[in-house]
């Protein structure tokens, strides 16, 4: 099995031969996962910048000092993979975020579309966006990522028509559309940003907009997903075409 992954902003993570993780993830490591002495851990800070080292101090209950056997700093990947996520209802927005995560979708941007029933308004919106970006942390660790994804604040349907006028490819998951996703031509460079409408569906005007700054409707299959899985799925199928999984 991998060797489980820990984020720090520890300034000897760049150049230091022993790297300390203390703090929240420290505790998590120490009292948590009980990791001892002699294990191998990975430390980043995921913006890309990693190190693979051996515990060689665990002090307390929330700080481990870690000799560092390798440094990498990995680029960014490209094409970049945006998915704008419409509001799903309850925690299916976690889900979303979750599997995002887990499969390599870079940016996942939360949509306040017309038919979202959620609606993230005051503190609640505040701590929502803050579960989101919670599970993305957790979920790039989970999954061995060093570069973690964003998970930006809440676009409005003109933000998102800005956002999609200056990809690289520009798309809308839509039932009734001709074109399967799987089928469509994808640059080797820039942003792949797709949209993801509510479970009430994407509505005429927004449609309209997205068309106007340059997105084409897609269809994914014969079935219907629902809002917090069809994200994942269409993520894959450009994360599959593009080489990023190559």
């Amino acid at each position: 099995m991998s060797a489980p992954v820990f984020l720090t902003d520890d300034p000897s993570l760049r150049t230091g031969r022993r790297v300390v993780l203390d703090g929240p993830e420290g505790r998590h490591a120490v009292t948590v996962r009980r990791i001892a002495v002699g294990e191998e851990v990975v430390l980043t800070d995921g913006r890309g910048l990693s190190v693979r080292g051996t515990v060689a101090v665990v002090e307390g209950k929330d700080t481990l000092y870690v000799d560092v056997v390798e440094r990498v700093d990995e680029p960014a990947p490209t094409p970049r993979v945006v998915v704008v996520q419409a509001l799903p209802k309850g925690d299916r927005g976690e889900l979303a975020v979750e599997t995002m995560t887990e499969v390599g979708v870079d940016v996942i941007v939360p949509w306040a579309a017309a038919r979202c029933i959620t609606q993230w308004k005051g503190d609640r919106g505040a701590k929502s966006l803050a579960k989101w970006r919670a599970t993305g942390r957790e979920a790039g660790k989970q999954a061995r990522r060093t570069h973690l994804p964003e998970v930006t604040e809440l676009m409005t349907t003109r933000q998102v028509a800005a956002l999609l006028g200056d990809a690289a490819f520009a798309g809308v998951l839509h039932e009734s559309a001709d074109v399967p996703l799987a089928t469509a031509e994808l640059p080797g460079a820039g942003d792949l940003v797709l949209v993801v409408g509510p479970e009430g569906g994407v509505a005429p005007e927004e449609l309209a907009a997205f068309a106007e700054a340059g997105a084409r409707a897609y269809r994914l299959g014969p079935t219907v997903l629902r809002t917090s899985t069809a994200g994942v799925s269409a993520a894959s199928v450009l994360l599959a075409r593009s080489g990023r999984w190559a």
